[in-house]
């Protein structure tokens, strides 16, 4: 599908998950620029039960949203093993066939499928291919002709200004959600315990693997028999990760490689757009339509007040204490963004 008309482009797209139709259609009716979404196929990085569209649901989405004036991506970002890859470009032709406003990849496989059988199909460069300096985004614009990138959460806000003062590319980062200790892309944590990682089988700790325990103590958690976590009564118990796991380490028990917490931009709203960001995305398909209508509510306010007056930008208190409410563990960072010393 062609670009829409720059001049009626925002100019910062605020992109929004969107993990079942009803995520959507919260999403769309409480102020997303763009909504991403996947198909139920295993071949993005959000494979969990009971979430992603059909092929009618992704139908009647993308209608609703483009109704609206509301873009809408496919996340097409694992990287197919052989035995997938007829149904990796059944999805990319059914993206097209939706008339889909991009699709968002990582495998050079698709995206030089795309590119030659689906050339007016929009290729935003997924995180998941982690690419993490212009000059790598200078081969997938110049190979597979790319127009976005989605630059990894390792990036401080001195590289991603780098980055984008060398290339032409849209450049989208991350502005709230979980985060991740890894490079996107090159994690094989997961795969080490579960035999299964977001870069093949679209999920970190699939759910099959998962198991809860109720013991006198609380709750336990194993991860392919392995403990990952235990909980008191009444402690607030998250999805077990290895990377957020607790373990004992030098003798103590505690979050020896990440503590739970959520990625929030909005004290260094205006520095991205003077950056020339062009999209902040929220991660979290795997959320509630409560959450995503709260959420991209909160971030439209907030980014629409940043774009009005930059310089004199503040986020809101209530809007800070909305996002900690809805943050993972609580609490929130600006992540790799903050290195005072770069």
């Amino acid at each position: 599908m062609s670009e829409p008309n720059e001049q009626k482009r925002p100019q910062i797209e605020l992109v929004c998950p969107a993990g079942s139709l009803p995520a959507l259609r919260a999403a769309v009716d409480n102020g997303a620029d763009a909504v991403y979404i996947g198909f139920r196929d295993g071949l993005n990085a959000r494979n969990f039960p009971g979430l992603n569209f059909s092929a009618e649901d992704a139908r009647l989405g993308i209608e609703y949203a483009h109704r609206r004036g509301t873009r809408v991506f496919v996340a097409l970002n694992v990287y197919p093993r052989p035995q997938l890859w007829e149904g990796a470009t059944r999805a990319v032709d059914e993206a097209a066939r939706l008339e889909a406003d991009a699709v968002i990849l990582a495998d050079v496989g698709l995206l030089q499928y795309a590119d030659e059988y689906h050339p007016r199909l929009n290729r935003h460069l997924s995180v998941q291919a982690s690419a993490t300096n212009w000059r790598a985004l200078e081969f997938y614009e110049r190979q597979f002709g790319v127009r976005r990138a989605v630059l990894p959460r390792v990036l401080s806000l001195a590289q991603v200004r780098k980055v984008i003062e060398h290339t032409h590319l849209e450049i989208e980062v991350f502005g709230f959600g979980s985060l991740c200790i890894m490079v996107e892309g090159r994690c094989a944590l997961s795969s080490h315990v579960t035999g299964e990682s977001p870069n093949t089988h679209g999920v970190c700790s699939p759910a099959h693997a998962v198991r809860w325990e109720e013991t006198g103590a609380g709750r336990r958690v194993r991860l392919n028999g392995v403990l990952i976590d235990e909980f008191t009564p009444g402690e607030a118990a998250g999805y077990p990760t290895l990377c957020k796991g607790r373990f004992e380490a030098l003798g103590n028990v505690m979050h020896a490689l990440e503590e739970p917490t959520s990625l929030n931009v909005l004290d260094i709203l205006p520095q991205l757009v003077a950056a020339g960001v062009r999209a902040i995305k929220v991660e979290g398909r795997q959320r509630s339509p409560a959450y995503v209508a709260q959420v991209t509510r909160t971030l439209r306010a907030e980014l629409d007040a940043c774009l009005r007056d930059p310089e004199r930008y503040r986020p809101q208190a209530a809007a800070s204490a909305a996002l900690q409410r809805l943050a993972e563990g609580r609490t929130h960072t600006l992540g790799a963004y903050s290195r005072p010393w770069q």
